[in-house]
């Protein structure tokens, strides 16, 4: 993990991973009673520490693991396994596709055989298509469940990185609506997926279909890639392609990364810009071309960090606040009630009641 004020590891850009997505791999796991301990000390994985993220290649390794421990490149999440080595027999499957479109079709009727709980559809309506995953059956009780979040995640995901690749570029999704209440790491979807992320939670005892919007053009592109590239395309896969950021969002995951590492301290934009070796009026104007600015990283950040240090942890406020750079509390209460509508304390026991 990345340490806090170690200077090596605020140079490290790399980019990490939120523990929701660890703990959601993990719960058909948990589920079966497996113990996992070791392989998370493999890792150096403390899922004790919810508030942490690990870097993408510890997150990756753990993917892979599990896969080849389980059997199962599915987690255990779901009714049946999904046997080592489905995930390339899909890439080959989809390999001589004349267009992306038919790709798509084959990856949903090959998942239809390894993955029934989930039916995957490809819908395109004049210049505007729609990639639909939609439950077969429940995933669990309850709607928010961490695997039931995670299982949509990791197939999207999936799916989305296999066709980038196939196409040879990146393709950007319009919109997703995810059929689950927003996660508590739901910021990092607007790296992951697409800024326009929203969350239209499923009905108790109902099954939920989650739809990322893209435009239909792309669905007329070629495939180009074919047998020689798998074989590069494979080294880390599954693993490696569902843990890879936007490029577009690039500069934004680099400086979020090197803002957690320096915490407590706030470096300023001149401070970073000199970390990753480029001027502030060049990080500048790459942030307003992601969309973003060094000022909305770091309130997000801080953010992020509160919500889950008070909700999942019993550290006064005035410390939590110390941790996140704030060297004055009432600065923090004023922050924190500019995010969320009300105090710290009242925050707290609104999150511990619906916990009961």
């Amino acid at each position: 993990m990345l340490q806090r004020n170690n200077p090596k590891a605020a140079q490290r850009t790399q980019a990490t991973v939120a523990m929701g997505f660890v703990t959601g791999m993990l719960a058909g796991v948990a589920r079966r009673k497996i113990d996992v301990h070791p392989l998370l000390a493999a890792n150096g994985i403390d899922i004790a520490d919810t508030a942490s993220r690990i870097p993408v290649a510890s997150y990756a390794a753990l993917y892979n693991l599990l896969n080849r421990e389980l059997d199962d490149e599915g987690f255990a999440l779901f009714a049946q396994p999904m046997r080592v080595g489905s995930f390339e027999f899909l890439c080959r499957g989809c390999l001589s596709a004349p267009t992306l479109a038919e790709a798509l079709q084959r990856a949903s009727r090959f998942l239809r055989l390894v993955l029934p709980d989930l039916a995957v559809s490809v819908r395109r309506s004049r210049g505007n298509a729609e990639l639909v995953i939609a439950e077969t059956r429940r995933l669990a009780e309850q709607p928010d469940d961490p695997g039931r979040v995670f299982a949509f995640e990791w197939l999207l995901r999936l799916l989305h990185g296999l066709a980038c690749w196939l196409a040879g570029r990146g393709l950007a999704l319009d919109s997703v609506i995810f059929p689950y209440r927003k996660p508590a790491h739901f910021a990092d979807y607007a790296l992951i997926f697409t800024e326009d992320s929203r969350f239209a939670p499923t009905v108790p005892g109902g099954t939920g279909t989650l739809v990322a919007a893209f435009n239909a053009n792309l669905l007329d592109l070629p495939v180009r890639r074919d047998e020689a590239a798998l074989a590069t395309f494979l080294d880390g896969a599954p693993g490696k392609i569902t843990t890879l950021y936007r490029r577009d969002r690039e500069m934004v995951t680099r400086i979020r990364d090197l803002l957690r590492a320096a915490l407590p301290e706030t470096p300023g934009l001149d401070e970073i810009a000199g970390r990753l070796h480029l001027s502030p009026r060049s990080v500048h104007r790459r942030l307003e071309e992601e969309g973003s600015s060094f000022r909305a990283i770091k309130d997000a950040l801080r953010r992020d960090m509160a919500l889950t240090r008070l909700a999942k942890t019993r550290d006064p406020i005035a410390r939590v606040a110390a941790d996140l750079g704030y060297g004055d509390t009432s600065a923090f209460y004023r922050a924190f009630v500019e995010w969320t509508g009300m105090a710290p304390a009242h925050y707290r026991r609104q999150w511990e009641a619906s916990q009961r």
